[in-house]
């Protein structure tokens, strides 16, 4: 049983009437972030690449386009707030990656970074996007560096967060232990209060909020992650094969503005990796939002959008 509502067919689903909306307004109240309540939200199904992908969309669709892509373990909603600020002025579309959220699982239980860096490709080119910006967080960051790798002038822009070339393994090892302990629970105040002690930024209210994203409900009455975690999935934050990695050298050719930001306690990226990465790409910039870790995003939204917004603002 699901905990969450999306649309179940080919027909977008609007979502602004929905208590899940209603909730994330309140976290946005409760966080200051900026934003419009009238805006448009849809939840939606695309078919590409023989798999069904799970969309969500915010906002004007005549407005500029801003593709999202979330971490590993993580799914579309781990944006909404982020998309619920940025809807006010961008047409939002946040993916459902394979394997993960309300998106199909792989039949084929194919993970890798540069498969799922197709899958971003089939998305725009599906959606008629021309030269979108890209935001890509830890294993969506790479997906989104693997797509400009192929295809620079794809884009507008590339917003990277809390990942590059460089990477802790430290930092890997410990998202990796709590994926892999945090996949069945009799109930959910356990998941809880394993997030609690994981990611000690968000409070228990926005915490509670967004696990129905994170968990399903089986028919044994177990709670269980919705997220494909089957040995041979890959794509943490670090590739598995030639294919899958980004070098500083790839970067370099990277032609187009991008902004690197990275959580100011990140155990995945350290201060000097995350200078040589954007010191090594020709309109890269560095911004270290305070206050959080590597789920940026979500542990400082509002330092996110700030130092977000400035750099929307800077594009031409």
């Amino acid at each position: 049983m699901y905990l969450n509502q999306f649309a179940d067919g080919s027909l977008p689903e609007d979502m602004t009437g929905t208590d899940e909306f209603r909730s994330l307004l309140t976290s946005a109240a409760d966080l200051g972030i900026p934003h419009d309540p009238s805006i448009s939200y849809r939840s939606a199904n695309i078919v590409m690449r023989r798999q069904r992908f799970h969309f969500l969309e915010w906002g004007d669709r005549a407005a500029p386009t801003i593709v999202l892509l979330h971490g590993g373990h993580q799914s579309a909603h781990s944006w909404d707030l982020v998309s619920l600020h940025l809807a006010q002025h961008y047409r939002v579309l946040a993916l459902d990656q394979r394997g993960h959220g309300d998106s199909e699982w792989a039949r084929d239980v194919e993970y890798s970074n540069h498969t799922m860096s197709l899958d971003a490709m089939a998305f725009l080119d599906s959606m008629s996007l021309e030269k979108p910006i890209l935001i890509g967080h830890s294993m969506g960051g790479r997906n989104s560096m693997l797509l400009t790798k192929q295809n620079p002038s794809r884009l507008r822009a590339l917003v990277i967060v809390d990942v590059g070339p460089e990477l802790s393994d430290r930092g890997r090892q410990a998202i990796m232990g709590f994926v892999q302990e945090n996949q069945e629970f009799e109930d959910l105040d356990h998941f809880v209060a394993n997030v609690r002690k994981y990611d000690p930024y968000r409070s228990r209210e926005h915490i509670e909020r967004t696990v129905k994203y994170n968990m399903l409900q089986r028919s044994d009455g177990k709670f269980v992650s919705k997220c494909d975690s089957t040995p041979r999935r890959l794509g943490i934050v670090r590739g598995g094969g030639p294919l899958d990695n980004i070098t500083l050298e790839d970067a370099g050719s990277f032609h187009l503005p991008v902004l690197l930001v990275r959580g100011e306690k990140s155990n995945i990226l350290a201060p000097d990796a995350a200078e040589r990465f954007a010191a090594s790409m020709p309109q890269g910039r560095l911004v270290t939002v305070p206050n959080c870790g590597h789920n940026v995003h979500g542990q400082n939204t509002l330092g996110f959008i700030g130092a977000l917004g400035e750099f929307l603002r800077s594009l031409p």
